[in-house]
């Protein structure tokens, strides 16, 4: 059960308890691969938590780059929540369909545009409906919101920042894809992408820091997975995945620990692994 945290984590009862707030909004974030073979726009359709906006992750992104959903520039970020009836001196709750997955990216970005006061809904709408909580298919009624953001920089690394940091070894790298991925025994699902990961990097596959039923393991289970993993907390972290989706997953964990210098490599093994003048380990 999680510890609630409306920071970071939020478990259904807490939600449950604070759903008529009236400075409460709720996103539904979910985001699925391709072979997940899941339309989460139509399930949201379908059936969602009372109130909750959809937020689609590849929509309110930086649409100028050629990489996945990589973070909105901050005037973007401002007109969509503003739109959605998200502004200043609300609290933030945010699920996914898959349990706890997207959701992380969606409260990663609301950090990096400085906004604090948001959580993930800890084992997402599975949980939520397999406990009986009420859903709705109605869209909420949006009224225009006034949001401020101010973007914290340091949350966010490129492509030089990291290749320099797997060189000095100032950093702990953190890769969230799975272990075949990591060694490149397994292909890349993206086509057109060399396998392996970044030099010096380690992995912390982002199923490892969840219990069986898509809830966030302790803050003690978490620390203990991240030091198996041969991670040094002492060091600012950087974390990576496919897509910068996952990613995000490690940077809660780490928010969970009470570690705040960390930061998510945004163009994540979808560029690395496109560039080959970057170097590639294996194994």
């Amino acid at each position: 059960m999680a510890l609630d945290d409306p920071k970071t984590l939020v478990s259904t009862d807490w939600l449950e308890m604070h759903l008529k707030d009236p400075d409460l909004r709720i996103l539904d974030a979910s985001w699925y691969l391709p072979d997940m073979g899941r339309d989460a726009k139509a399930e949201y359709a379908a059936a969602h938590i009372p109130g909750a906006r959809f937020f689609d992750i590849d929509e309110i992104s930086d649409q100028r780059s050629s990489l996945p959903h990589m973070a909105p520039p901050p005037e973007k970020f401002v007109s969509r929540m503003r739109a959605m009836g998200v502004g200043d001196g609300h609290q933030v709750v945010v699920y996914d369909g898959a349990g706890l997955f997207s959701a992380a990216r969606v409260w990663w970005t609301f950090r990096l545009m400085g906004k604090t006061d948001v959580a993930v809904l800890d084992g997402g709408f599975a949980k939520w409906q397999a406990e009986g909580r009420p859903v709705e298919d109605m869209p909420p009624v949006l009224r225009d919101r006034h949001i401020t953001v101010s973007r914290q920089a340091h949350m966010v690394k490129d492509v030089t920042q990291v290749a320099a940091a797997a060189k000095l070894g100032d950093h702990e790298i953190l890769d969230a894809r799975s272990p075949g991925r990591f060694t490149g025994d397994e292909a890349e699902p993206r086509p057109g992408l060399r396998s392996g990961h970044i030099p010096n990097s380690k992995n912390v596959h982002y199923r490892t820091l969840l219990n069986a039923d898509g809830t966030m393991k302790s803050p003690d289970a978490l620390r203990a997975v991240v030091e198996a993993a041969g991670v040094d907390l002492g060091k600012p972290a950087i974390t990576s995945c496919g897509s910068g989706v996952s990613a995000a997953i490690i940077n809660l964990a780490l928010e969970r620990l009470g570690k705040h210098d960390h930061s998510l490599y945004d163009g994540s093994w979808a560029e690395w692994g496109m560039y080959n003048d970057l170097k590639v380990a294996k194994g």
